[in-house]
């Protein structure tokens, strides 16, 4: 619970921090593209890592398989909506190349992934084959 406070915490100071800067600058087509993708992104992105709560890590390791919420239609939902929160926020900063970047991140993420459902295959076998066939990425 309260690794989940702190997720928490730091989000809501990165959306003030986000606002409040944000406030500034004038509503172009681009501001409003990236803004669209970002903030709902940033908004499940949250709801994700709060649903995965304590079975969250920085590197793979299976300590709880989580199949609710987010996680019951999308196996890594803090990958998708993180990307997309970055790509949100390339647009609103109308750096289109940048998304060099973002193309560099996909595949490491994809990497990233195949390592994490090696260690929960591991772990929890049967059970995450049939979650994973009933999952998006």
């Amino acid at each position: 619970m309260k690794l989940n406070l702190v997720t928490l915490a730091l989000a809501l100071i990165a959306a003030g921090a986000a606002i409040r800067f944000a406030s500034g600058q004038p509503w172009t087509a681009w501001h409003i593209a990236g803004l669209a993708i970002a903030l709902p992104a940033f908004i499940l992105f949250v709801m994700a890592r709060l649903q995965l709560g304590a079975a969250f890590s920085i590197q793979a390791k299976a300590s709880t398989l989580v199949t609710t919420g987010i996680y019951g239609r999308i196996r890594n939902p803090i990958y998708v909506f993180g990307g997309l929160m970055i790509a949100g926020v390339i647009i609103w900063a109308h750096r289109p190349l940048l998304l060099l970047v973002f193309a560099i991140l996909i595949p490491l993420q994809i990497m990233r992934t195949r390592k994490e459902e090696q260690v929960l295959e591991a772990k929890f076998g049967a059970d995450y084959i049939a979650y994973k066939q009933k999952t998006w990425f």
